[in-house]
């Protein structure tokens, strides 16, 4: 059995906590809570929910290409968001990111997250 392959890229956030950006096995890139933070600075980007949810939608990105997927092999998308009022406002994000390709997906309303984030996003790709 091959072994998980751990995905570090500094094109999203540095984890703060025990976990990896993503994990590449089976053909499939599975991704980490991504949330709207700055790669570099690890500040919370994005005064709307919107553009919150543009970079965060971003960060998933870059740990997708990271793990040899992308947007459009996205399989799966869990969106967390901390409001239903922001569901307009991220779904409009999905669909300017991700374009004409509609990976299955599910929002769920939660608690709120850290330093007035809006929403997590977590995904799973098929590996090119």
């Amino acid at each position: 059995m091959t072994k998980p392959r751990i995905i570090q890229t500094p094109g999203a956030p540095t984890p703060r906590g025990h976990y990896s950006q993503g994990i590449v096995h089976g053909g499939l890139v599975y991704v980490a809570g991504q949330l709207p933070l700055d790669p570099v600075s690890g500040e919370v980007v994005g005064d709307s929910p919107r553009e919150q949810a543009v970079r965060t939608l971003r960060n998933t990105e870059a740990v997708l290409v990271a793990g040899g997927s992308g947007l459009d092999r996205v399989l799966s998308l869990t969106i967390y968001i901390t409001d239903e009022r922001h569901w307009g406002d991220v779904n409009d994000a999905v669909a300017e990111v991700f374009g004409a390709y509609r990976p299955a997906r599910a929002i769920i309303p939660i608690l709120p997250l850290r330093g007035g984030a809006v929403l997590e996003v977590q995904a799973v790709g098929a590996v090119v």
